[in-house]
Formats: C-alpha cells, structure tokens, sequence
C-alpha cells in the first residue's frame, strides 16, 4: 500500500495519537489531519479516508515515523520479536480503532428510510371519484358504456341513503377517449350537447308541457307542496280570513267617503285597501315559500314569507301612512264642511266588528305558534317567528285603533263643528300606519340578514355534540334562523383521532391486521399498508360526521341544516 515503507530495511516506529473529540452534535465538520514521515528524503503525508464524514475524525491522528538507530524517548516500545511492524498492521490498527469509535459514536441510532415526495403537480384528478350522471354528462358516455367500467361503493352524502356507486375518473376519461376516438372528438360532442341544451332553455316554455306530461306518464316522485291545503290551517287560513274582510270594509268605506267627504273617513278606506292589497302579497309569499328546494335555491324558498312581510311594511308606509298624511294636511289648508255623519258612523262599528273578528284569529293563532315554540306571546311577536301572522296581527290592531281614533275625531267635529278635528284624525291614522310599517320593515330585515338563534339553545347543541367521545372541542359555532321554525347550524369539530381510529378496528379482523404487519419488509409495502388503513380511518371519520349530523337532527327537529366542518 505504501512502497517507501517497504523498501527501507531499518527499523520504524509508529506512533498513532487519536485525538480527543467532542459529541457529534456538538463539534463542526473538520478536515482530516495529515500524517507526517520521516525526516530523511523529504516529508510524505497521508490521510485516512473513511465512509461516514461524521466519524471521519475520529480516526484520524498523527501518524510520526522515526528513522533511528538509537531509542527515542518519545517512541514507542519495541515488539516482543524485535522486528518494526509493517505498513500493512499499522493501517490495520488505525481501521479497527476507528471501527470501535465509529459504533460507539453512533451508539443506537439507526438508518432512516424516507419514502420519496411525489408531486402531483397543480392539477392532480387521477384518484378523484364521479357520478354515473357525471360520467354521462360530462364525458358523453351511456349507461352501457359505464357497466365495463370498475364500479366502488362509497359512502353516501345523502340522508335517504347509505351507500351509492362511484367511478374512478381516469376510467371515464380512459373510456371516453376509446368511444370517441380523441380529446378533440370529445370536445366537439361536448359543444355539440351545450348548444342542444341552449336551444332546450329558449324553448322551455314549449317544452313545459312535454315535462309535464313525461312526469304524469312515469309518476311524480317529489312530494306535493301541498298548497292548497296551505291556506286552510294556520297563517294561510288567518291571511285569508283578512282578505276578505279587508275587502268589503274598503268598499263600505269608500261609499261613505264619497257620500260624506270625511277625511278620516278617506284614511279609513285608503287604510283598508292598503290591508287588502299588501294580505294579498302574503298570500302570494305563503304559496311561494312551500315550494320544494331546488339546484339554484337548495335550502328551499321559506324566507318568501319574511320578502312580503317586508314589501307589505313598505307597502303600508307609502299607500297607508302617506296618503292619510296627505289628505289630513290638505283638510288642515282646506277645511271642508263634513255632511250627514250617521251613514259614516254605521260604516266604522261595522269595520270595527269585522276588524275585532280578523284580530281575535291572528291573536289566537300566535298563541297556538308560541306556545308550541315555548315562547311567550310577546316573544314570538318580537322575534317575527311568522312574519305573516304577525302582519295580520299588527294591520288588525292597527285598524282596530284607527277605526276607534277615526270615530272619535269625527264625533268632535259633529259636535264642535271644526272639521280640523276630523283632518287631525286622519294625521293620527297615517302616524298609526307609520308606526307599524316601520317595525314590520325592521323586523323582517333582521330575520332576512340571518340572526342567530337564543344563547340557551346554542349551548344545547355545542353540549350535545361535546359530549359525544370522537370529539374533542367545538369551535366557531354559527347557529342561524332561517325562519318558520327552521335552524342552520355550522361548526368547526375537533375530533379526537383516537377514537376513530378505535372505531375503525373494532370492525376490522385483528389477526389478519397483525399478519399484514408482519409480512411488511420494504417501504414500498409500508406505503401500500398505511394507504389503505388511512383511506379507511378516512371513510370512518366521515361517517362519524354523518352520524353526528343525524343525531343533532333527530334531537332538535328544528335544526334542518347541519354543516360540521373538521378542524
């Protein structure tokens, strides 16, 4: 190994000195030291070179040759045969001296295998599962085509179901691509079917018809709305009982405006025809907001209540408010004498009557709706639970008092003569009408902007769900009103990934577990392993979300949506 050691016939000490070093973790990467020769002929120097840069060091000294005939104090003792060791034990000495060191400093540590990072790049949809009505539409393809196709039952999101089936999207693009022959032939199908389909909702009023008639042919398998029993019970029954009445008070009033030129008489009438016109809108609000939920209204259409409640608020200010406002300033600029009072008298005990009947069904309607809710009766007017009850209730109460008020200033123009009195009654009724136009708008506005639920019952469901033994916290808790005794709740759950994996094994086969763990020996294996116990332990964390969402449900009949978002 070293040809100027063997050639030199004298005798050659050897003196290794391996330096002290300092934990691997505490001491910087070092260059090896050289090794000096002998004096004669010039210096030669070497160095050890081991695998591992780490523990390079620790091997590494200096190595002093000494060409001498006599002793040196700083040598080392000669061997038992008197001969100098050779090049080659020497080397040998220093290789297991630095093996010894080696394993001590690496003491237990072991070689890491690290798994190689794959990147998916920004657009990755191999893995991803669709529909067969995906597959159809989006790929072109028949029923027939999917039944050669990998078929997987996963877990459904639906309630009414608990399983559906699935298709690996790289089989449909794969299958796709072998009917139509390429990318470009699948484009230009898909182009092809969206003009179709453009064409289709130019002519949907055509073509109206023929859905109706398929749907008759084949059977209807959405549920009735059910409006016509819709206005024969509860808020429908109390809104139409006030259209009625409403009505034929507007016409009583508006003969006794003509044949007596009272302008609270005027106030009366206009009051009773903005009643009629904005129940009417109710009622068009009650129809539309029973209607079946639908892809571009998927919670449904029930704040149409709260919308006409709204537009009736704002209805009542402008016909109601502002007309009485009107005529009564134009009475005080332009007082006119009031005739024969007796027909207009007969007309407000009539409307008062009729009134007082229309007021007593929406007062014990509104008992009936709060005492189911467990509110009382003034909570469940202040929080607009049914928004067109409450319209009926406040138009009513509103009508009661302004038949009285109208009554009243008319009697003290009879009486005094001033026809001031009867023009400051009409003032009276428009303020009346400002007042309740004004808490309908805001009521209902609050009810639109999506306000949240009682504290109380907030923290009946956060508890549920707290206590349940898969989750750890909740947090970010939303709880809205939708209206009509409907509840949206969203949180963010913290899951404890204990439980669930538990949950997983206790359906699985232990044994056969152990065995796979077992025959496990290259990362490639432990990558396949994990994969597939992680999917699963995925798929059991869903339908822990699931079970939870149903539970909430069934425990509070009136939470309808439940998003539970995992953090």
């Amino acid at each position: 190994m070293f040809p100027s050691l063997a050639h030199r016939p004298w005798h050659v000490f050897c003196r290794v000195s391996l330096q002290h070093r300092a934990p691997l973790s505490q001491r910087s990467p070092r260059l090896p030291q050289l090794c000096y020769g002998w004096q004669s002929g010039g210096i030669h120097s070497w160095w050890f070179s081991l695998s591992d840069c780490r523990v390079a060091s620790l091997g590494l000294g200096k190595v002093q040759y000494y060409s001498t005939s006599g002793n040196s104090k700083d040598g080392p003792p000669k061997s038992a045969s008197g001969d100098a060791p050779s090049a080659e034990k020497v080397l040998s000495a220093a290789a297991k001296a630095t093996t010894t060191l080696q394993a001590q400093a690496l003491g237990d540590s072991s070689v890491r295998a690290v798994l190689k990072k794959r990147e998916y790049g920004a657009k990755y949809t191999q893995n991803n599962f669709i529909t067969a009505v995906r597959a159809m539409n989006e790929f072109c393809l028949k029923p027939s085509d999917l039944e050669q196709l990998r078929k997987i039952r996963r877990r459904s999101p639906h309630d009414d179901t608990e399983a559906f089936t699935v298709f690996l999207r790289s089989d449909v693009e794969a299958k796709a691509i072998d009917v139509w022959g390429s990318h470009e032939a699948l484009a230009r199908e898909r182009n092809l079917r969206k003009e179709v389909e453009r064409e289709y909702q130019e002519n949907i009023f055509r073509n109206q018809q023929l859905l109706k008639e398929y749907k008759d042919f084949w059977g209807n398998t959405k549920p009735r709305s059910g409006k016509r029993t819709t206005f024969l019970q509860g808020p429908g029954k109390v809104v139409m009982v006030a259209i009625c009445i409403n009505g034929l008070n507007f016409f009583f009033k508006l003969l006794a405006w003509v044949y007596t030129g009272s302008a609270s008489m005027f106030s009366e009438a206009i009051h009773s025809l903005a009643d009629t016109c904005n129940q009417a809108l109710l009622a068009l609000g009650i129809s539309q907001s029973v209607r079946n939920p639908d892809a571009g209204h998927p919670y449904g259409f029930s704040n149409m209540r709260y919308i006409a409640s709204l537009i009736s608020g704002v209805g009542i200010f402008m016909m109601g408010a502002g007309l009485s406002w009107y005529h009564g300033i134009m009475g005080l600029l332009h007082p006119e004498p009031i005739e024969s009072l007796l027909w207009a008298y007969c007309i407000l005990a009539g409307s008062l009557v009729s009134e007082g009947a229309t007021l007593l069904v929406a007062v014990n309607e509104i008992k009936k709706s709060a005492r189911q809710n467990g509110l009382s009766f003034y909570e469940y007017v202040m929080q607009s639970r049914d928004p067109s009850t409450n319209v009926v209730l406040l138009e009513d109460a509103a009508a009661v008092l302004g038949v009285i008020l109208a009554a009243g200033c008319m009697g003290l123009t009879s009486l005094t003569g001033n026809p001031h009195y009867d023009s400051l009654g009409s003032l009276g009724v428009g303020t009346l009408l400002g007042a309740v136009s004004a808490f309908l708008i805001y009521t209902n506005t609050e009810a639109l902007l999506g306000r949240s639920i009682q504290a109380e019952r907030v923290q009946k469901l956060t508890e549920f769900l707290e206590n349940d033994p898969a989750v750890r916290a909740i947090h970010d808790v939303k709880a809205t009103d939708m209206g009509l005794s409907k509840v949206r709740f969203k949180a963010e759950v913290d899951f404890d990934g204990r439980v669930v994996t538990r949950s997983y094994l206790e359906k699985q086969d232990i044994d056969q577990i152990l065995n796979d763990i077992q025959q496990v020996k290259t990362p490639e294996e432990l990558e396949n392993f994990m994969l597939k116990h992680g999917e699963n332990i995925i798929d059991t964390l869903g339908a822990e979300v699931d079970r939870l969402e149903k539970e909430l449900k069934q425990r509070n009949p009136e939470v309808r949506h439940v998003d539970l978002e995992i953090l």
